[in-house]
């Protein structure tokens, strides 16, 4: 985007429609490859609440999250957080697939697990009850036994020798005909990202309370990268949260 059009707005996300919030985080060109992280954090940093991300929710982070959703080819996420949030089964509302579908893309977006070690149970139901087969992300490294048995239930991508290097995932994934990335966590996973020039956009929402204590922040584990970014709009909710959309300079 052109610094003309940087918007930071005051309107108030209860103000506009789903249709308006996917019109403001959608890109110009689908075809061209686009990783987008999304991410929520305290005033003061702390990326969970009791060790979770959704404790630090709120109604307007919900639904730009699922928005989000709307406008993936596939969804990233760190298996930890695989773990830690729940994750299976649909990811989609009836009404986003509808609305998906109306909009000319597939009915649901891929999801894509990012381990290392594979330390995933092909049983869960992140795989047996998923509308697509997932994909998983890993290195050539990975324990062979766990590898053998994901690939009954998933297509399995390497993705580096010893460590999973996020920028030949990004251009692995857009080679499948995913070009439209959303990743949803965890912090190793983005500080990877970072670490290796792979992310295009951060949306992270600021939710309106002080956690103080030992809390994570939204990337950690990896090296310092630092990586020009620009403000593409702002969105205040009545609760005061603040949804931020960064793209790269």
């Amino acid at each position: 985007m052109a610094d003309a059009d940087i918007r930071a707005l005051e309107a108030a996300t209860h103000t506009l429609s789903d249709e308006q919030l996917a019109e403001w985080y959608s890109v110009a060109d689908r075809a061209t490859p686009w990783l987008r992280a999304n991410f929520v954090s305290s005033v003061d940093g702390a990326a969970t609440h009791d060790g979770l991300s959704e404790g630090l929710g709120s109604p307007s982070d919900q639904r730009v999250f699922q928005v989000l959703r709307w406008l993936a080819d596939v969804i990233i996420v760190g298996a930890g957080t695989v773990r830690a949030e729940g994750y299976g089964g649909t990811l989609l509302s009836p009404e986003a697939v509808d609305w998906r579908r109306a909009h000319g893309l597939a009915p649901h977006p891929q999801l894509a697990i990012v381990s290392a070690r594979l330390d995933l149970d092909p049983a869960s139901g992140v795989f047996a009850d998923a509308p697509v087969r997932p994909l998983v992300i890993t290195c050539t490294a990975a324990p062979s036994a766990r590898r053998e048995a994901l690939t009954e239930v998933a297509d399995v991508l390497d993705c580096g020798d010893t460590r999973v290097d996020t920028a030949v995932m990004r251009g692995a994934l857009s080679e499948r005909g995913l070009p439209q990335m959303h990743s949803e966590g965890g912090p190793h996973l983005f500080g990877a990202m970072i670490e290796d020039g792979a992310i295009d956009e951060l949306c992270v929402t600021i939710a309106a309370r002080l956690e103080g204590g030992t809390a994570r922040r939204i990337a950690d584990g990896h090296l310092a990268t630092a990586t020009p970014m620009r403000l593409a709009h702002a969105l205040s909710a009545e609760d005061g949260t603040l949804l931020l959309r960064y793209t790269r300079r």
